[in-house]
């Protein structure tokens, strides 16, 4: 991957984009470490997850002992999906995550449809769902005790979105920056609700956990959306494999970085759990819309105010760290040649990937304001899960049709095998339990087919496409030039 980030000014006063490039060769550094690789897998996975979905856990698992084992196996589970993920790291050295890997495995045509899902659906969606949580959580302290109205948490959530879009599409490094202060403030977030929460646990408030596995109050049926529900709350492990080429000696520092960041997030949310049901009741918890509010008021009284502000810093850290890995993606497919030219150039002065930053804001806009947040959470997992499954398998194929490939990292055959197999098993039964949703999904999904052949396979392509794809015009607007490979 090859963006200028150095100081001088690629443009130069006769407009030609080379004569004022540095002779050494321009590209991104490596500059993710250990430390940092494990700040950016932390910092996006603890997001709106652990705030939001222990209620989508509990009605769908419904018991507290059953949901409780739904966040410890959905940690194991995404384990296995980050050890897998690992071995592709190293072995696929480039930045862009599944994209590349169903690329590498499968061939461009899967690789599209991943795309195209991703572009239309997934990703728009996911940023919706946190940006949600964070126009919830940040108003949350100014309506006390009353309701958030939601036309103002909509407006919140959009200039969230602008925020982060702006700050992406300026600084790399203010990106970083703040990303690496969003990540400590989320840990100390964690810290307010688990600390209090143990104590109680240790006073004796154990009233929430007798009876925890009642059979009869077991629901099978929803059992994979509450699975969608942790899973949704652990997802993040697989972002610092959309920056592999910028990752210090990725044969070692992806994998441990994995490890010890899948190791620390289950603890915290178990805990975190463990805390919430010290205070509240399971009636109490699916009762409430922002669960660790709720805690706060029964436990801190008039210092609860503080902790929807960490939240929302903690929602916008997930944005944020989301955002900065999934340009990465539409910058690779830019280059493969499958989306247009423009994605893959940077900005002239910032030098950002400015135009693979700001492509999702419109889409994203649109789904923020067609839907509730519980039928985007399942209906954005359905996808995801779908095509991370057919990434592990994607290992598994090239284990066998690349015997010869260098892996410095392996994992057991069982892990993937096992990871994807769940992943499928979820999709399927998710048809029985949300149709509706998963209906959709699929429909999407199968969109992808009839566009890659008018966009990537035919030689005459749609003339609106054509003129996308020559963007002189939209160069000069955005201000940005080809990245020297």
């Amino acid at each position: 991957m090859s963006f200028n980030f150095g100081e001088k000014d690629p443009l130069n006063s006769n407009g030609d984009p080379h004569a004022g490039a540095p002779e050494e060769r321009v590209e991104l550094r490596k500059k993710v470490t250990l430390l940092r690789g494990i700040s950016i897998i932390i910092g996006t996975i603890i997001g709106a997850g652990i705030f939001i979905s222990p209620k989508g856990i509990l009605k769908n698992s419904g018991s507290v002992g059953m949901s409780l084992v739904v966040w410890i196996a959905c940690g194991i589970l995404s384990l296995f999906g980050a050890l897998s993920y690992a071995e592709l790291g190293t072995c696929i050295k480039k930045s862009g995550g599944h994209y590349t890997y169903i690329l590498e495995a499968f061939g461009p045509q899967v690789a599209f449809v991943r795309l195209w899902v991703d572009m239309i659906a997934i990703r728009p969606a996911g940023l919706a769902v946190i940006a949600l949580a964070f126009g919830r959580y940040i108003l949350e302290p100014i309506f006390m005790p009353c309701g958030v109205p939601e036309i103002a948490i909509k407006l919140a959530t959009t200039i969230g979105i602008t925020m982060v879009m702006y700050l992406n599409s300026m600084s790399v490094s203010w990106t970083a920056r703040i990303q690496i202060f969003l990540t400590f403030s989320k840990l100390l977030a964690m810290a307010i609700i688990i600390v209090p929460g143990l104590y109680q646990l240790f006073k004796g408030e154990t009233k929430n956990f007798e009876n925890a596995f009642e059979v009869n109050t077991i629901d099978l049926t929803g059992l994979p959306l509450a699975f969608y529900s942790g899973m949704y709350a652990y997802a993040g492990w697989f972002y610092l494999n959309f920056v592999t080429e910028e990752v210090e000696n990725p044969e070692r520092t992806v994998p441990l970085a994995i490890c010890i960041s899948m190791v620390i997030v289950m603890i915290c949310y178990t805990l975190t759990n463990v805390a919430y049901y010290t205070v509240m009741s399971a009636e109490e918890l699916l009762a409430s819309n922002a669960v660790a509010v709720t805690f706060a008021e029964k436990l801190m009284g008039n210092f609860s105010f503080a902790v929807p502000v960490f939240v929302a810093l903690s929602c916008f850290g997930s944005m944020n760290g989301c955002l900065f890995a999934i340009s990465r993606m539409f910058y690779v497919a830019s280059r493969e040649g499958q989306l247009p030219e423009v994605l893959s150039m940077i900005h002239i002065r910032r030098h950002t990937p400015l135009p693979a930053v700001i492509v999702l804001y419109p889409i994203t806009l649109l789904i923020l304001f067609l839907g509730d947040i519980y039928s985007l959470l399942n209906f954005m997992s359905f996808l995801r899960w779908l095509f991370i499954g057919v990434a592990v398998v994607g290992l598994i194929y090239l284990r066998y049709t690349r015997p010869d490939m260098p892996r410095p990292f392996k994992v057991p055959i069982f892990i993937p095998a096992v990871f994807s197999f769940t992943c499928f098993f979820m999709v399927f039964l998710s048809l029985y339990s949300d149709p509706i949703n998963t209906g959709i999904g699929f429909a999407i999904s199968l969109t992808g087919i009839p566009a890659y052949f008018i966009f990537i396979h035919f030689e005459r392509k749609p003339k609106w496409f054509q003129k996308l794809s020559g963007q002189r015009s939209l160069q000069i607007i955005l201000e940005v030039v080809p990245a020297e490979h």
